[in-house]
């Protein structure tokens, strides 16, 4: 049986990866080959992102793929989303793109409701109102004179500004296209009353793509400093949610899926968007999938808090390692208070310790007395805000959701994933932890015509894997816990 190589791109909020992936006998497998820390660099009072240097651990990935051997059938690249980075006339980068954390968007939507009004805005794009949507990023920047978006030629979104540096071509990516705030679901082209809204040209992004197309070849310096030759780079599910969708290992229709990390997001896809009155009331979202779906979601904070936790506590020497993280949790004291994780205290504090404490203190609780109080705590309120979020969802889904697929790194905290079933009273089945890099290889895969549909995509993927099924327990007391954790304001 043929093999098919693939290299995959997979790049989160804090950290990057190359994977290999290998395509055999109906069933995929996949090889790390480089792991890279990043982080959002504050330069007076700014925060960027460092996309010169995530090139550089672009090449080096080409290069370390090239050390094994093998020249893969095609390159795709997933990031998160929102971001953008600014084109002169010349082709030229002009600025290092600013980070999603930054406060300069903080009240832009508002603002720019004077201009367009809230709901017309939603009914537009049916994306939930986040101050970071590129849309007041875009808006914030002009308002603020900044001169690498008010003089650019073109924007470009995370995935497509790195492959522009490795291609020469700028496109505009679908799915990552789609969490801007600024593309119609319903005719898939972007709104170019709300570009000039913001004050910006209405063709300022490129022309749209679908995940799988080819975007171009690696330039000629690039094939030949890294060795690994003119191999085609392919816009896949460019966001890595969609793609992390594409490989939820789902026999049907009638699922939600959980992608947990940094961020946790929570949706069903359908194939229509969903923009009524509700959904704009609850503040969904409706983001481009591949094969013409839609994901219906709404993002959660997810180990975002506990992330920021761990680096002030390695500060003070304390360098817990994940399995005694899980069990401090365990052996905590359960449900002594809750947080709303998407309250915006711990949206991006000087101290996440100190806004926990300050959410407690303002919600009349008592805070969390130890570290391992404190995990129990983040892991006890995620659980819950998931099944806030799920019956919300329950109430605008086209169908019965019967299962909840957590997906992502979050989906190998079986403590999580467990209490998660019992705050849902949902059946959860937790994997693959690699969906991200398994859809961006998938969509690969599709694009170069190896695999038929997105059906036949999740197949492969079933057979590959092995899932973890957690079943609802002590619902009596997780329902208590519930009706607490509803009262927090």
């Amino acid at each position: 049986m043929k093999k098919y190589n693939f290299l995959a791109f997979d790049l989160g909020a804090t950290s990057g990866r190359t994977l290999l992936g290998t395509l055999c006998d109906g069933k995929i497998e996949t090889k790390e080959l480089t792991r890279f820390p990043h982080a959002i660099i504050e330069v007076n009072g700014k925060f960027f992102w460092n996309l010169l240097g995530l090139y550089n651990n672009l090449k080096e990935g080409l290069a370390a793929c090239a050390k094994e051997g093998i020249t893969p059938e095609s390159i795709g690249i997933d990031t998160w989303g929102v971001d953008i980075v600014p084109i002169g006339e010349d082709g030229s980068i002009l600025g290092m793109p600013r980070a999603y954390r930054d406060p300069y968007t903080n009240g832009a939507p508002e603002k720019f409701f004077e201009i367009v009004p809230r709901d017309e805005v939603y009914s537009a794009t049916g994306i939930q109102i986040m101050n970071f949507n590129t849309l007041y990023q875009i808006y914030a920047a002009v308002q603020e004179g900044y001169t690498p978006v008010t003089q650019a030629k073109q924007l470009l979104f995370m995935p497509d500004a790195l492959s522009y540096m490795l291609t020469g071509k700028a496109i505009c990516e679908y799915t990552i296209a789609s969490t801007s705030q600024i593309l119609n679901p319903r005719t898939a082209k972007l709104e170019a009353s709300l570009l000039e809204a913001a004050g910006v040209s209405s063709d300022i992004f490129p022309e749209l793509q679908m995940p799988g197309s080819v975007i171009g070849p690696l330039t000629d310096s690039l094939a030949s400093e890294t060795r690994i030759g003119k191999v085609n780079v392919v816009a896949v599910a460019g966001h890595d949610t969609a793609s992390a969708v594409a490989a939820v290992p789902a026999e049907n229709e009638h699922f939600a899926y959980l992608s947990s990390g940094t961020w946790s997001l929570m949706g069903i896809e359908t194939p229509h968007p969903i923009i009524n009155e509700e959904s704009f009331r609850l503040n969904f979202t409706n983001e481009g999938g591949v094969a013409g779906t839609t994901r219906f979601l709404k993002n959660i904070c997810g180990m975002w808090i506990l992330e920021q936790c761990r680096k002030e506590w390695e500060r003070d020497g304390k360098n817990y390692s994940y399995p005694e993280i899980v069990a401090m949790a365990e052996g905590a004291e359960p449900f002594t208070c809750f947080i709303n994780p998407d309250d915006a205290l711990f949206a991006n504090p000087e101290s996440m310790l100190g806004a926990i404490e300050s959410f407690c203190k303002r919600t009349e609780q008592s805070a969390p007395t130890n570290d391992a109080q404190i995990i129990r705590t983040i892991f006890e309120s995620l659980a819950l805000r998931y099944r806030e979020v799920l019956e919300m969802l329950e109430k605008m889904a086209p169908f019965a959701i019967d299962v909840l697929h957590i997906i992502g790194g979050g989906s190998k905290n079986s403590l999580l994933n467990q209490y998660t079933a019992n705050a849902t009273g949902k059946r959860v089945v937790a994997g693959p932890s690699e969906a991200t890099a398994f859809g961006n290889i998938m969509m690969q895969a599709v694009g170069a015509g190896i695999v038929g549909s997105l059906g036949e995509a999740r197949k492969i993927i079933r057979a590959s894997i092995e899932t973890e099924e957690f079943l609802p327990k002590d619902r009596e007391v997780w329902d208590k816990a519930y009706d607490k954790f509803q009262t927090l304001k």
